[in-house]
C-alpha cells in the first residue's frame, strides 16, 4: 500500500473554524482551481471573472437559508486562503452557474462518472462496498484534497473534493457514503441551490432518512444522481432534477450508475431526450457485468482487485470507463479519470487512486469511518 499522494487535512471546531482551516491548507490549490475556472468558464462563456462572482453573488442567501453553517464554513475558506466569499461560492457554484449559457453540447458541467455500489450477497467476502470513478477536466487534478470534517454532534466525513468545495463524493461515520454523478438536460427553473451544498447535506446526515428527504426537498438548479449506499445492506439511486425525481434500488446486490437516466426520464426532457455523454450508454452494463465477478473472490483484496480491474476498463478508449484525455480537444475542455474510489462500508476503509485506476494503485486513507458519531458498536 502505498503513503498517501493526495494533499489530505483534517479540519476540526466550529464551522467558521473548518473553514479557515481548509482555506490555509489548500490555499494554493484554491488558487489553482479560481485559475482554472476563470479561463473555462471564459472561454465557454466569454464571462470575466468579476461578471460571474458578480451573477453567483445572488446565491448566497438561498443557501445561507439552506444551510447557515455551511455559508459559515465557505466564508472561514475564504478568509483561510485570501480570497472573496463570491470566489468560493463560485467555485461551489460551477455547474450552476453557467448552465443557461451554453450551446446544449457545450456543458461545462457534464462529465463520465461511474457510481456503483455491492451489497453483501454479490461479495465473496459478505462486505458491502461503494465507488465511483470521477471524470471531470483534466485542469482540476492539482486541486483535489481529501478531508476528514469532525463536527460533533454530526457524524464525521470524509470526502475528496475540489480545493475550495464544501461537498463532493465521500462517505461518514454514521456507515452512510454518497456517489454523484451529473444528468443532462436543460430545466426552465429559477437559481438553485448549488450542487456541492446538497451533497454535504446528505453527507452530514445520520440516516438514510434523513440523506432522502435532503434530496426529496433541495431547492436545486441542475439534474444531479446520487447513489446513497449503506454498511447496514441498503442502497438506493436517486436521478433527481428540479423537478420529478427517479430512483432504482440494487439486482443482484449490484447498482451502477453512469450519466444517462436510467430510472426515468424527466417529463420536460422526454418528447426530444438524447442521452450524453454517449458513452454512459456503454459503460454502465460493462462495469455490472465485470462486477458479477466479485462473488466469487474470496478475499477483501480479490473483492478489490474485482472492483479496480472493473474501473480500468478502456472498451471505447478514450470516451471508456476509464477516460483519458481526448488530444484532439482543446485543453482547457479535456478530461480523464481525475480519481478513483472505493469505500469498504464494513471495515470503515477508504481507498483512492490518484488519478486513473489502469495504472495508479489503491492508497487508504489515514483515517476509518468507524471513528466517530455513529459507528457501529464494539464488544
Amino acid at each position: 500500500m502505498r503513503d498517501l499522494t493526495i494533499p489530505f487535512v483534517e479540519l476540526r471546531g466550529s464551522a467558521r473554524e473548518r473553514g479557515r482551516q481548509h482555506g490555509e491548507f489548500a490555499r494554493g490549490q484554491i488558487g489553482s482551481a479560481l485559475a482554472f475556472y476563470a479561463d473555462a468558464i471564459g472561454t465557454a462563456t466569454g464571462l470575466c471573472w468579476p461578471q460571474v462572482t458578480e451573477r453567483v453573488a445572488g446565491l448566497l442567501e438561498p443557501c445561507r437559508r439552506f444551510a447557515p453553517d455551511l455559508v459559515e464554513e465557505m466564508t472561514g475558506i475564504a478568509e483561510g486562503a485570501g480570497v472573496e466569499l463570491t470566489d468560493i461560492l463560485a467555485l461551489n457554484a460551477r455547474g450552476e452557474l453557467v448552465r443557461d449559457r451554453l450551446p446544449a453540447d457545450e456543458d461545462l458541467d457534464s462529465d463520465g462518472c461511474s457510481s456503483f455500489a455491492l451489497l453483501a450477497e454479490a461479495t465473496g467476502d459478505g462486505h458491502v462496498y461503494c465507488g465511483q470513478n470521477w471524470d471531470w477536466r483534466c485542469g482540476i487534478s492539482d486541486t483535489i484534497v481529501v478531508v476528514r470534517i469532525v463536527q460533533p454532534p454530526k457524524p464525521t466525513v470524509l470526502m475528496h473534493l475540489e480545493a475550495g468545495q464544501v461537498g463532493r463524493q465521500g462517505a461518514n461515520s454514521a456507515g452512510l457514503a454518497l456517489n454523484a454523478n451529473g444528468l443532462g438536460g436543460r430545466f426552465v427553473t429559477t437559481r438553485g441551490l448549488p450542487q456541492p451544498l446538497i451533497r454535504r447535506k446528505v453527507l452530514d446526515a445520520a440516516t438514510v432518512y434523513e440523506a432522502l428527504d435532503v434530496l426529496s426537498r433541495a431547492d436545486q438548479q441542475i439534474a444531479s444522481n446520487a447513489l446513497l449506499t449503506h454498511r447496514d445492506g441498503f442502497a438506493i439511486d436517486v436521478e433527481t432534477t428540479p423537478g420529478a425525481h427517479g430512483w432504482m434500488y440494487p439486482e443482484g446486490g449490484i447498482l451502477v450508475h453512469g450519466n444517462h437516466y436510467q430510472a426515468f426520464v424527466p417529463p420536460q426532457l422526454a418528447a426530444d431526450y438524447r442521452p450524453r455523454p454517449v458513452d454512459s450508454l456503454y459503460r454502465v452494463p460493462r462495469i455490472s457485468a465485470a462486477l458479477r465477478r466479485a462473488r466469487e473472490a474470496t478475499t477483501s483484496e480479490a473483492v478489490r482487485q474485482v472492483i479496480r480491474e472493473a474501473f480500468a476498463d478502456h472498451f471505447g478508449y478514450p470516451a471508456a470507463v476509464c477516460t483519458h484525455p481526448d488530444e484532439r480537444v482543446a485543453e482547457v475542455r479535456r478530461w480523464s479519470t481525475v480519481l478513483h474510489n472505493c469505500i469498504d462500508l464494513t471495515t470503515g476503509e477508504y481507498r483512492v487512486t490518484a488519478g486513473n485506476p489502469c495504472t495508479e494503485e489503491y492508497q487508504l486513507l489515514p483515517w476509518n469511518l468507524h471513528d466517530g458519531p455513529g459507528a457501529p458498536a464494539t464488544g
